[in-house]
């Protein structure tokens, strides 16, 4: 497996402070990598090395995220996955080297929140754990407000509206749900990987440009009835941020 030097964490720092990963790996080496990378970004990281004792421990504490291989001694990990469920609905990556159609297909059925065949990098499971902390973070936020307003610039979610100092403007329903991410955590850096989950519903590419041409729509919207406007700012190598 391949390790590269873990990049910096683009969700909120609250979210990892507070984020407990149970990882379930029986090879040594990957395990003790992957947990270091993890703890080197600020995750709390237990580690158990058959199905059993991770099953135990799953059930046992409470954590927010589990990294759980296939190929476990005593209880593999598809068996502890169904068990789990029907008991815990804790967000679970699943590490495999069996990646085939066929496998993925049997771990989203049971289950799995993700998939994450090996030889994978650091720095794609980092970018995959930020997109599931970050989804489960903004489903379990205590508001949801129907409107958001700033720097003139009004939305509001029950019409799928636009307006800028009150002019009424038209937007596409994909740029709408693009802005209202942006202007919900302004001066927050939000990740490509993150928007492609959230917005466009699935996974990205760097070769997918979809994204980046929404971005540019929606500048050119707000640059015409605000010339002097620039709200959303690209962050070279993380995404984009609202201020």
């Amino acid at each position: 497996m391949n390790a590269l030097t873990p990049p910096t964490l683009l969700h909120a720092d609250k979210i990892k402070k507070a984020t407990r990963v149970l990882l379930i790996e029986d090879d040594p080496q990957v395990s003790e990598m992957v947990a270091q990378n993890l703890s080197r970004l600020g995750y709390h990281v237990s580690q158990c090395f058959d199905g059993v004792s991770g099953l135990t421990q799953a059930m046992a504490e409470p954590y927010q995220l589990i990294l759980l291989d296939i190929m476990l001694p005593e209880l593999n990990g598809l068996s502890l996955l169904s068990r789990l469920r029907a008991h815990r609905n804790t967000p679970v990556i699943v590490l495999s080297a069996c990646g085939g159609e066929q496998d993925r297909i049997n771990g989203f059925s049971i289950g799995a929140d993700d998939y994450l065949p090996k030889p994978f990098s650091m720095q794609e499971l980092q970018l995959r754990i930020e997109a599931i902390l970050r989804r489960c973070y903004q489903e379990h936020k205590p508001s949801n407000p129907a409107q958001l307003e700033n720097g003139g610039i009004t939305l509001n979610r029950l019409d799928k509206s636009l307006k800028i100092e009150q002019q009424a403007i038209e937007i596409t329903p994909v740029e709408f749900e693009l802005l209202w991410q942006l202007m919900k955590t302004p001066e927050e850096t939000l990740s490509r990987p993150y928007l492609y989950q959230a917005v466009l519903n699935r996974s990205y590419s760097r070769y997918d440009r979809s994204l980046d041409m929404h971005i540019s729509n929606i500048r050119q919207k707000l640059k015409q009835a605000l010339p002097s406007s620039d709200f959303i700012r690209t962050i070279r190598g993380k995404g984009y941020r609202y201020q």
